[in-house]
């Protein structure tokens, strides 16, 4: 649809098996506060937000069979600094996650885990670089921000793709509704 109305992602909602386990997850580890909840129908909701102008950003629901499959590949939460970043590694580290994976994809620096119900999750802050996706290396906390820039810069400098971001943006913003 190229007329399509401008929309923002609003929240995800996410089948449980324990909801109080995935509650307390969310607001411990990752800082959600519940904003509401209750029962529906045989069902129970809960609702979490990290920011006041959202009801909420996760909901979750009680009804997830607990040998059922997983389908969800990743929930992301964008972060503005490699400091806050860290301040996520060191939580999920001394929580002792699943998965604990930090990655550097080039346009962006990542750190994917498990919440407690195996749903993958990410933690993530943009690069000042455009490079074409999928680009997958370990990132390397023990570096300093600048090592960090460095090392993406050094990684991927080299493909045809990489370029400053502001210029990835202003070619593909004509082509997005």
């Amino acid at each position: 649809m190229t007329d399509a109305p401008r929309f923002e992602m609003g929240h995800i909602g996410v089948y449980v098996t324990d909801i109080d386990r995935m509650t307390d997850f969310y607001r411990r580890v990752l800082g959600f506060r519940i904003t509401d909840g209750g029962a529906f129908g045989k069902a129970r909701m809960a609702f979490l937000s990290r920011d006041a102008g959202h009801h909420h950003q996760v909901v979750f629901i009680t009804g997830r069979p607990a040998e059922s499959y997983n389908t969800i590949n990743q929930i992301s939460f964008k972060v503005s600094s490699l400091a806050d970043l860290r301040v996520y590694r060191d939580a999920l580290l001394a929580e002792g996650v699943d998965g604990f994976d930090p990655t550097d994809h080039g346009n962006a620096w990542s750190i994917y885990f498990r919440d407690p119900e195996g749903n993958r999750l990410e933690v993530f802050m943009d690069t000042p670089w455009y490079v074409q996706q999928p680009q997958r290396e370990v990132l390397d906390f023990s570096l300093s921000d600048e090592e960090i820039h460095a090392t993406t810069r050094a990684r991927f400098g080299a493909e045809e793709s990489f370029r400053p971001v502001e210029e990835w943006r202003a070619e593909i913003a004509p082509t997005i509704a």
